[in-house]
């Protein structure tokens, strides 16, 4: 890999560019998404076209424990053959020394990805959208928390504190002054991003105390998910220069609201290079609402994905800026699909319903998966939403377990998806549910121990 510079995307390039490069990351996200590989000398790497890590690594629990997902050889623990994805290279700029991080996608000895690697479960959903002509875009919203340092789990959550020293507020959506309190965490993050070569839209101040929100550009889907992948790292190690801690959890502080990620998409003919949701006169099309039906059909089957932990699904409360149903509408906050005002080049459909604890690729495939069942299936939508959606009657599961239950029986997405990707997630997943019901909690304790 004598050339493997040359591979590297400009960022990298500049990053580096008469430095002595000390170490290449070589990383893979796991389940959770959590960056999982090796670290190797410079020198080393650039003798190696590939390394190896067990395939464990994607029956473990968020929690360290292990799924009995390993199948019918048992827990054997083959190795995988990690191949480097040069274009996926990005600087490591909160190190102290001269590190690039490079993603690397998992293959079996014959060759073939493994189908519960993250990466490669988006990999084959956009590929059945090339093999009918379509370029699926996405556009991903990042909302995280900026909270103060907690060391022990009994303690809940506190807002970190702002340059003032006053606890950060909350209900200051898109004030400049909130954003302004968080400035020097702001800064390491533009100045990370900049060295990664990651273009941010824009970073606003949400509803929570201490919530913040990214948007990225829309583009091509793995990208996108890499993107993502990458910027979780990259703000905890920013927040951490502050003495403050980046939360992704889905609902971190009580009486908040939740961290989503939204995630926009739109399908573009690649042949013609139009958006196949508007018509040549600029209107509506059959694919744009068929896209509608599928997201509204299939979710709740897969809502397992996009709310992945038993916290996931404290978000999803009326008036908390979560959706509690599937309904869609026009430039409407409050349903689970909203279509953004735009012109018809710029047609997308959103799905509100990803937490942002989920992990960006699987999140990305799921929603994609979903509106091509619509696409494929011609489904039809249910009739425009009017008025306030959370007034109306929640059609999504509120607790785990049902939800892994309609994962589990849910064929047609594990199609799409893989079949064995769906069986080792839905295992890994029902573990640590089960995991989760053996904890009792401070609410029962204090309400019920000494009451019933």
């Amino acid at each position: 890999m004598a050339d493997w510079k040359d591979q590297l995307p400009q960022a990298a390039r500049t990053y580096i560019d008469g430095q002595r490069l000390d170490e290449v990351e070589c990383i893979i996200s796991d389940l959770p998404g959590i960056a999982r590989g090796k670290a190797v000398p410079a020198s080393k790497f650039a003798k190696q076209s590939y390394f190896h890590l067990p395939d464990s690594i994607f029956y473990q629990t968020i929690t360290g424990d292990w799924g009995e997902a390993a199948g019918e050889d048992g827990f054997i623990e083959r190795d995988m053959i990690l191949k480097p994805d040069f274009t996926t290279a990005s600087a490591a700029p909160w190190t102290g020394d001269w590190t690039l991080q490079v993603i690397h996608d998992a293959y079996d000895r014959d060759d073939k990805p493994i189908p519960f690697s993250p990466r490669n479960v988006l990999k084959r959903v956009v590929q059945l959208y090339h093999d009918k002509g379509w370029k699926p875009v996405v556009a991903p919203e990042m909302e995280f928390f900026l909270v103060a340092p907690n060391v022990d789990p009994a303690q809940g959550i506190k807002p970190m504190m702002g340059r003032s020293g006053r606890p950060a507020a909350a209900r200051q959506a898109y004030s400049m002054t909130a954003v302004d309190e968080f400035g020097p965490v702001i800064d390491d993050i533009y100045d990370f991003a900049e060295h990664q070569g990651f273009e941010i839209d824009g970073i606003t101040q949400e509803g929570g105390a201490g919530q913040l929100e990214i948007n990225l550009r829309h583009g091509n889907p793995v990208k996108l998910a890499d993107e993502v992948f990458y910027f979780k790292r990259l703000i905890r190690e920013a927040a951490l220069r502050h003495n403050c801690f980046a939360t992704f959890m889905a609902k971190p502080i009580e009486d908040e609201p939740g961290s989503a990620m939204h995630i926009h998409h739109s399908i573009i003919d690649i042949e013609t290079g139009q958006n196949i949701f508007s018509g040549p006169q600029g209107g509506e099309t059959d694919a744009f609402y068929h896209f509608i039906a599928g997201l509204q059909n299939h979710l709740p089957a897969g809502l397992a994905v996009m709310a992945p932990y038993v916290n996931s699904y404290r978000r999803y409360v009326k008036d908390h800026a979560a959706p509690i149903n599937l309904e869609w509408a026009r430039d409407n906050r409050t349903t689970g699909i909203r279509v953004p005002l735009s012109g018809p080049e710029a047609r997308r459909v959103e799905n509100r319903i990803a937490g942002m604890d989920c992990n960006p690729y699987l999140g990305i495939a799921l929603s994609l998966a979903c509106g091509y069942l619509g696409l494929i299936q011609q489904e039809r939508p249910r009739r425009q939403f009017y008025g306030d959606a959370y007034e109306g009657d929640g059609d999504i599961p509120q607790v785990m377990g049902n939800a892994l239950d309609l994962f589990d029986e849910a064929t047609a997405l594990h199609e799409v998806l893989g079949p064995e990707f769906a069986r080792v997630y839905g295992i890994v997943k029902r573990a640590e549910y089960e995991e989760f019901l053996q904890v009792i909690s401070p609410w029962e304790r204090e309400h019920l121990l000494i009451n019933v």
